[in-house]
């Protein structure tokens, strides 16, 4: 899909602030100029805070329902930032490249696939490099920090924002906070070089070290203006990115030109609006040798079982896109799909009746999968992490154990039971080669936008075209896999499993997707309402 542009020119923002400068007319939406007299189609909201005007959200409407979901930019709170030309003009690898700017009004539809009368809905602001920058290369002092769990990509994304930074804007300084969030006031920083960084992404897990919590707001940003910090780097996962959009909104109270720029992190792929999350590639890639592993000791045996436990504490797509891909597995267990043990219709009747029938079977569970038939075997206290996830029981020796009690019962039928569990091999290997290269992507995607002033946003591929999007998109839910959908049709097909679910709780998933769909569309009708009434 190429570029979709705004059929409607934005106008003068609304807004409910008194503050003069915010509603100067230079300021910058989408830096087109506007026509007069147009009826005001664009606004932001704002809260303020000891005095100081926060940017909260930009919308941008116009025409058959089109909605732009904007991210900041530096000039909503520094109207007056000076530009200069983009030094990739004169790159003697990039100069060459026709139309390599990108169109200010260039647009990402959010929904690819809509029925003829539809709207054209929610679209986010395309990625990549513009004309005019809002920093020179030599005034850059650029960090990098990486938070939460291991992830394979990490270190490549490290390395292409260095050497981005360096080889297509000659930004010389770029910081590595070592440690995650603390390290920002708890542990020296190292310089990274392209010479440090050159043969990183060839490792597993992150050179600058990684941990959960530590988000100390009022210390982070001291370190960051003491330190004279203007480009700030989070990779990270959701909670990772909810403390981004902190720092960014604190950046803004202090008035401060620093851009802060999100790029997601997690393994399960569970954040939403963005196609796929870096590491998902290679996790199911190296998930393949964990269910072959179990294929192979299965086959070898009588009434052969290989169970293999795989990442996904809320979002089974790594145990979905593994099966989909091995071929050799009976049975995939995800947290979006309930299932039960005894009785008829249960797991545990379907491996006996697998069993007799080919003598062997494979079964994948997702970590987070059967989370409520444990809780009532057992008593367990609800305990989280420092990121604030819930600690999960292990499903895979539950549930080991579940099948072995079974067959106990059993004595006619033996069974040779197999548990392999390759979470952090999966975790902490390099990426492979679509990561990589994605992983590229996203860094010198991250690095366009804070070069041309944009702030307060995470990049990821929409519909397979890079877009900013706002921090509050991708934390406000995660994505989980939808068991109504073809893909997973798919699977059930292609593992001839039951699908354990009642008839009832499937019609109820159809009714909660229908909901929500709808709910998206009386929102984004609702803002359009609001902004043509000024109220924003």
């Amino acid at each position: 899909m190429d570029s979709i542009s705004s059929s409607s020119t934005p106008q003068k923002i609304q807004s409910t602030s008194n503050s003069s400068s915010l509603l100067d007319l230079k300021s910058r939406l989408s830096a087109v100029k506007i026509p007069e007299p147009v009826k005001p189609r664009a606004g932001r909201r704002m809260s303020s805070t000891e005095g100081k005007t926060v940017i909260t959200k930009k919308i941008v409407t116009g025409d058959a329902g089109y909605v732009l979901e904007d991210v900041p930019h530096l000039t909503d709170y520094l109207p007056d930032l000076p530009t200069y030309p983009n030094p990739l003009q004169d790159h003697p690898a990039y100069s060459v490249v026709k139309q390599y700017f990108v169109n200010t009004d260039d647009t990402v539809a959010q929904t690819i696939v809509v029925h003829k009368s539809s709207p054209r809905g929610v679209h986010f602001r395309r990625a990549g490099p513009r004309q005019k920058v809002y920093f020179e290369s030599d005034e850059v002092t650029a960090c990098i920090v990486t938070c939460g769990g291991l992830c394979p990509g990490l270190n490549t994304v490290i390395r292409e924002i260095v050497c981005g930074l360096y080889d297509m804007y000659g930004v010389k300084t770029v910081l590595g906070i070592e440690g995650g969030y603390r390290g920002f006031y708890a542990r020296n920083t190292i310089n990274l070089t392209r010479k440090t960084v050159s043969d990183i992404h060839k490792r597993g897990g992150t050179v600058l070290g990684t941990s959960r919590g530590g988000h100390d707001t009022t210390k982070i940003v001291d370190s960051i203006q003491d330190r004279g910090i203007n480009q700030v780097y989070i990779i990270g996962g959701d909670g990772t990115q909810k403390g981004a959009s902190v720092i960014f909104e604190e950046v803004q109270r202090r008035g401060l030109k620093v851009a802060v720029v999100g790029v997601p992190k997690t393994i399960d792929n569970d954040i939403e609006v963005i196609d796929k999350s870096f590491g998902f590639d290679t996790a199911v890639e190296e998930a393949q040798r964990a269910i072959n592993a179990a294929h192979v000791e299965s086959e070898s045996q009588e009434n052969g079982i290989g169970l293999v436990k795989l990442m996904g504490r809320n979002s089974g797509f790594i145990a979905m896109y593994a099966t989909l891909a091995s071929r050799d597995v009976d049975c995939c267990l995800i947290p979006e799909s309930p299932f039960y043990l005894e009785g008829k219709g249960g797991l545990l009747e379907f491996i006996e009746k697998r069993l007799k029938e080919h003598g062997h079977m494979v079964i994948v569970v997702a970590e987070g999968a059967g989370q409520d038939l444990i809780a009532q075997d057992m008593l367990s206290m609800d305990v989280h992490d420092a990121s604030g996830n819930k600690l999960l029981l292990d499903v895979g020796l539950w549930l080991s154990q579940k099948i072995k009690e079974h067959f106990v019962r059993k004595p006619k039928m033996p069974i040779n039971l197999k548990y392999i569990d390759p979470t952090y091999m999966v975790r902490a290997i390099p990426s492979n080669a679509s990561d990589n290269v994605y992983c590229t992507l996203l860094a010198h995607s991250a690095i366009h936008g804070a070069m041309a002033g944009y702030t307060g946003f995470t990049v990821g591929p929409v519909n397979g075209r890079h877009a900013y999007i706002p921090f509050d998109r991708i934390t406000e839910k995660q994505k989980k896999v939808v068991i109504t959908d073809r893909m997973w049709a798919r699977l059930l097909s292609s593992t001839n499993q039951p699908s354990f679910l009642s008839n009832k709780y499937i019609e109820d998933s159809k009714k909660d997707n229908e909901a929500h769909n709808a709910t998206s569309k009386a929102d984004n009708v609702s803002t359009d309402a609001s902004l043509s009434n000024g109220s924003m």
